[in-house]
């Protein structure tokens, strides 16, 4: 017994059509415009958009260790509310994945508790380049490099170690890319200014553009020298551009990048209003920065657009700045929001699937998701735009409560999130009887 979808306007690699879907075995066994077989459940689309589910290359789950902020059942299950049917998550949690046991943990967390498909990335430390050789890269999408702030151990600025990494890894190395050193100089000086009342909107100028051009000329020249397949994360500054290639395919490519939701949407002057509320690092740059953000996105400079999901409790986050943490919580309203930008002009509807889905299944080598092709897994998620509603804090699923775009009326919604065919999320309700799978990659 299987599932056909019926009555769907399909968006997948660049067109949009009308068909049905048959689900067996968690594959896509057939897409035809009239499919039809006995003893199958049958869900009727009515019209509504089929996209594949969106892959999220960037979230923190915060477990183990921080799970008074957010876990990974919690936050899965707000994801594939949100359309996200895989993601890959970060290793600065307590403990840090900075060993193979560690990460064979998180596995298991994962096998468990995630309603969505998962991956988690390895971190890099000053001192872990033997566990870091271990790593096996057709389970684990990357190997994470902080070159900028972040918790414990976890900020690599040894240039020795980041000649051994980039030189010795042979799986994919996603950086998080601000110097540390022009980030301490800029806040000795607003300290000197302001002493311990530094007011949010000085953020971009604390984690600056130049902090940010710094870090991601030197990731991008070390990967060039050594041929290292890299990826940088959440690109925020007009500059950063220029490092980047749209000259060649996707798959072509060595060096690739990403931009984040939060990047596509704020500017700094929100900071005013909105505070700790959006801080996050890197920070929300100017509006000419922004315009250069979608430019590079739909000209191919920038590849794939993440959430960057980083939740903190309402109490974190109402301290003052110079203890407030960086980071919100994203992955219920990343694909809804990006629909917004698409309604106001910002980009089509088969560009969102190809650089949430496509792009990021393409850079990750993921096998055989993020597209609605026969024989893939059955990763899907319909919508409609015709259901007006706010984001309150009555209907976010966030553990930690709150979201940055609290009081945004949004004009689409997710009706039906399936994962490996299974229909885990049905207008509100989520079915908690199968748990995702741990993604594999193509290497």
């Amino acid at each position: 017994m299987g599932t056909i979808i019926k009555n769907a306007k399909i968006v997948n690699e660049g067109k949009i059509f009308e068909s049905d879907i048959l689900i067996k075995n968690k594959i896509i066994s057939k897409i035809d415009s009239t499919i039809s077989a006995k003893h199958h459940t049958i869900y009727d689309a009515q019209g509504s958009y089929l996209i594949p589910g969106v892959i999220d290359d960037q979230v923190h789950f915060r477990e183990p260790g921080l799970t008074h902020k957010a876990n990974i059942y919690t936050e899965s299950r707000a994801a594939v509310a949100g359309g996200i049917t895989s993601y890959m998550e970060m290793p600065n949690t307590n403990p840090q994945t900075l060993t193979e046991d560690l990460l064979n943990d998180k596995i298991l967390i994962g096998k468990n508790t995630s309603l969505a498909n998962f991956s988690f990335f390895f971190g890099a430390s000053n001192d872990n380049l033997d566990e870091v050789l271990k790593v096996d890269f057709k389970t684990c999408p990357g190997l994470k490099i902080f070159m900028g702030s972040s918790t414990g151990n976890m900020l690599v600025d040894n240039f020795t170690t980041l000649n051994n990494i980039f030189s010795k890894c042979d799986g994919l190395i996603a950086t998080h890319c601000e110097d540390e050193q022009t980030i301490r100089n800029n806040i000795s000086l607003a300290k000197k200014q302001f002493g311990q009342n530094i007011p949010f909107d000085y953020h971009p100028i604390i984690r600056s553009r130049e902090a940010c051009y710094k870090s991601s000329e030197l990731a991008v020249g070390l990967a060039k020298k050594y041929n290292t397949r890299l990826h940088v994360l959440h690109i925020s500054t007009k500059e950063e551009l220029e490092l980047f290639s749209n000259q060649i395919s996707l798959e072509e490519k060595r060096i690739t990048s990403e931009v984040c939701i939060h990047h596509l949407t704020f500017i700094d002057s929100d900071y005013k209003k909105l505070g700790p509320w959006i801080k996050w690092n890197p920070a929300v740059k100017t509006k000419n920065d922004r315009e250069a953000l979608w430019e590079g996105l739909l000209d191919g400079h920038l590849d794939i657009i993440a959430s960057d999901h980083a939740p903190h409790t309402i109490e974190e986050k109402q301290q003052s700045y110079l203890n407030a943490p960086s980071g919100g919580p994203l992955v219920q309203h990343f694909l809804l929001i990006m629909l917004e930008h698409m309604s106001n002009g910002k980009i089509e509807l088969v560009d969102i699937v190809n650089k949430m889905c496509h792009a990021p299944a393409k850079c990750f080598n993921i096998e055989k998701r993020g597209f609605v092709r026969e024989g893939y897994f059955a990763d899907l998620v319909l919508f409609n735009n015709n259901s007006i509603h706010e984001v309150t804090k009555k209907n976010i699923l966030y553990k930690c409560g709150w979201s940055p775009f609290e009081g945004q009326i949004l004009n689409h919604k997710i009706t039906h999130t399936f994962v490996n065919g299974n229909l885990v999320y049905n207008n509100g309700k989520f079915n908690e009887e199968k748990m995702g799978d741990l993604l594999t990659f193509k290497r």
